[in-house]
């Protein structure tokens, strides 16, 4: 009888540490999926298919919260349902042990709630663009005063590939100059 721990944040830039931090120690494994969504498919995911191939009956699986296994709320109770039906105990932070009955119908809302949320995400991120759309249009900066939707550029495109023609530099010399991935002046070469 195994403890497991599973971990999920949704960008490259955060960290699974907090969620580590909060669940404690004393796992016999720990799995995770960075800079995955909450909205693809829990068993689609590399980390919680490595999970679900590994898990066994009478193991407990803990996650510190229940948007941790998604935002779907049909994948959410149907992953928490397989792996009840499995064996498997799954222990949230602040609920407890979910089991069948009460467990699932918390479990229920609880997925509801985490879909909602994601649908609120997905309709103030496009509030946002279409904001930043007519602010452009109008002024010719976004309302947040960039000069155009998206990200910005790492670096002016034309000066990288000037530099790089001028002292035949690698494309990893290059982005070392100028403190960008390969990728990057790999992409600027092309467009160039």
């Amino acid at each position: 009888m195994s403890r497991i721990a599973y971990y999920r944040v949704s960008t490259g830039d955060q960290s699974i540490e907090a969620q580590r931090k909060a669940l404690g120690g004393g796992f016999d494994r720990e799995f995770a999926d960075e800079g995955v969504s909450g909205g693809s498919l829990a068993a689609a995911r590399p980390g919680f298919s490595q999970l679900l191939e590994y898990v066994r009956e009478g193991d407990t699986v803990c996650v510190y919260a229940i948007d941790r296994l998604g935002r779907d709320a049909l994948d959410v109770q149907s992953t928490v349902r397989g792996l009840i039906e499995a064996g498997v105990t799954l222990d949230v932070r602040g609920l407890g042990t979910i089991g069948r009955g009460v467990g699932e119908l918390i479990v229920a809302v609880l997925a509801q709630i985490a879909d909602m949320e994601r649908q609120r995400i997905r309709e103030r991120c496009e509030d946002g663009r279409e904001r930043a759309k007519q602010a452009l249009q109008e002024t010719g900066k976004t309302h947040r005063g960039k000069a155009g939707l998206g990200r910005p550029k790492a670096a002016n495109p034309g000066e990288v590939v000037e530099w790089r023609k001028a002292n035949e530099a690698s494309i990893a010399a290059t982005a070392a100059h100028f403190g960008l991935s390969e990728a990057t002046v790999k992409r600027y070469a092309r467009a160039a």
